[in-house]
């Protein structure tokens, strides 16, 4: 499965971005799918992930409660919803897809190029 990040942009602290993942390639409904983020100089880190038929969601602590995964399989998309941003949220912002379920980068196969988010104090 092919997956083509975006949305990304330069937003103040306290404000909105969207982010969005358009898959194609293989049924993009068999697979859960994450996103990641990665600052300069740190590892890449788990951020949200939904799963295959979009009932169940999981957020990494740091996002829990501002931070909305969503996905639309008839249109083969999933959405971040990123609400009252901080300066510590910007990072590359990458959206992956992974036949198991699990928080660990290694276990997603697919990968996006990534969308930068700057968040300015």
């Amino acid at each position: 499965v092919q997956l083509q990040a975006s949305g990304g942009g330069l937003v103040q602290a306290g404000g909105s971005l969207r982010l969005s993942c358009a898959a194609s390639g293989r049924t993009f409904s068999n697979y859960g799918t994450g996103w990641f983020r990665q600052a300069p100089g740190k590892e890449r880190e788990f951020v949200a992930r939904i799963s295959r038929g979009g009932g169940n969601t999981y957020y990494a602590d740091s996002v829990k409660g501002r931070f909305t995964i969503s996905r639309d399989n008839a249109k083969n998309t999933v959405y971040l919803q990123m609400n009252s941003l901080k300066p510590e949220d910007t990072a590359v912002y990458y959206c992956a897809a992974a036949s198991v379920s699990s928080r660990v980068v290694a276990d997603y196969a697919y990968w996006g190029q990534g969308t930068q988010v700057t968040v300015s104090s």
